[in-house]
């Protein structure tokens, strides 16, 4: 039976990689800038040397290569840990380029949750960046007429985003995090940034798939993609795993309703669990999935829970949603322009949503996760937004003496509150298992490719 699900695993990446391969060859609409063929880079963090990048030579390092990179580009990376260059970690790449990882030392073969884990990461060493770990942004380049860049391809296929090496915790003891740097101990704050961040270009299509992002603390998405007027985007079996903001955040540069131009999404597979609000107190972030109005979306069979304010945070997005699981999130499983609903309301509360919507569903799971992390989780202590604002006091200053006198609003004192747990570091080991098998049809699968 093992040997049968591995099989169809295969079968069905192979299947889902063919369709992909015929939609990323097709843009008609790229500028000259690019139009441009081409080439293959292969990087290995055990063998690499130079910048040549190529299959006998490979790079060391995807940042060591960025400022060679061309439109349409593939990059392809071996298995290892690999921190940008400098170790600074992060990469920001201004074309659209293919970076797919998972591959072994002679790039033949890929396994990019197994065998040959191609890991992003970083450290937390004082004035390192703290910019996303994968940035790319294809909408501010022009052509020599000045005209922005239209077209070309971006993909991101098999990396995993761990940026817990990246973050700073509370007394270094990986139960919480801390926003603000430490020049004393030389630590950076934990960046507030996505795992993978995308901004297209106008007419760009985008794919991200069968990426692990965990551990990241931005305001946004883990995963943000940004797609602009007539670009699609696939985001296909991700798994994103304890992170602030929103797990997967659909975005738009475009305002309007041709049906011809808004941009496109299809949001399927995903397993998005453990979503963190901002920090502590905050009121905004901790939803699997966020999307922004101005866009169309199927969303099917994806898996949205433990959000610590919800499942899906729609700000007016034409929406399609179809076999969905929710599970565990505190407010709501759907947000439509403050409209908040559990999933069995849905389909007659809702009114933005598609009417083929259906099959969306709430039962309980077992998760595959450390039972380590799995105590730290649970037996956290939540901080209310209520008690924050009880211990504000106001006091009888000068500046508070005038404002009453002009009749303004009084200050009150700043008080911060912060909780013992929050954003526990996860190790990758302990959370892989979660998106090996999908629960019903419903998440992410291992993906494998021979």
């Amino acid at each position: 039976m093992k040997k049968l699900s591995t099989l169809l695993s295969i079968t069905i990446l192979c299947l889902v990689l063919a369709i992909d391969l015929i939609w990323a060859q097709t843009n008609e609409n790229s500028s000259p800038s690019f139009a441009n063929p081409g080439r293959e880079w292969f990087i290995s963090s055990s063998r690499g040397s130079g910048q040549l990048g190529t299959k006998e030579r490979p790079a060391k390092d995807l940042g060591n290569i960025i400022h060679h990179l061309k439109p349409n580009d593939i990059i392809r990376i071996a298995g290892g840990t690999y921190m940008s260059r400098g170790s600074s970690g992060s990469d920001e790449i201004n074309v659209p380029v293919q970076i797919i990882g998972g591959y072994d030392e002679n790039f033949t073969m890929r396994d990019p949750w197994d065998q040959y884990k191609t890991i992003f990461t970083g450290t937390n060493e004082y004035k390192k960046s703290t910019d996303p770990r994968i940035y790319i942004r294809t909408d501010q380049q022009r052509e020599a007429n000045g005209q922005h860049s239209t077209g070309g391809v971006i993909i991101v296929d098999g990396i995993i985003i761990d940026n817990g090496p990246r973050n700073r915790y509370h007394q270094d003891k990986g139960l919480s995090i801390r926003r603000m740097a430490d020049p004393r101990t030389n630590q950076n704050p934990s960046p507030e940034s996505g795992g993978i961040v995308i901004v297209a270009s106008r007419f760009t299509n985008v794919g991200v798939r069968n990426c692990v992002i965990m551990n990241t603390a931005p305001t946004e998405g883990a995963l943000s993609v940004r797609i602009f007027q007539g670009g699609q985007a696939i985001i296909r079996n991700n798994l994103c795993i304890n992170n602030t903001g929103y797990g997967i955040h659909a975005r738009t540069g475009y305002t309007g309703y041709n049906p011809e131009l808004i941009p496109r999404f299809t949001i399927s597979n995903n397993t998005c669990l453990f979503n963190w609000k901002h920090d502590p107190i905050a009121s905004y972030g901790g939803d699997a999935l966020a999307l922004d109005q101005y866009l169309k979306a199927v969303v099917k069979e994806n898996v949205f829970g433990f959000g610590h304010m919800g499942g899906i945070l729609s700000k007016g997005a034409d929406l399609t949603l179809i076999d969905n699981l929710f599970v565990g999130n505190s407010n709501y499983d759907y947000n439509e322009k403050g409209a908040e609903m559990r999933v069995e309301d849905i389909l007659d509360e809702a009114m933005l949503l598609n009417p083929d919507s259906d099959g969306n569903e709430s039962v309980l799971i077992q998760i595959p996760i450390a039972e380590r992390w799995a105590n730290i989780y649970a037996n956290r202590t939540e901080i209310s937004r209520a008690e924050v604002d009880a211990s504000v006091t106001v006091g009888n200053s000068w500046s508070n003496q005038v404002r009453q006198m002009f009749g303004l609003n009084l200050q009150g004192s700043t008080v911060t509150m912060d909780a013992d747990v929050f954003l526990p570091r996860l190790e990758l080991e302990e959370c892989l298992p979660v998106g090996f098998n999908p629960w019903n049809g419903k998440g992410c699968f291992i993906p494998k490719q021979q």
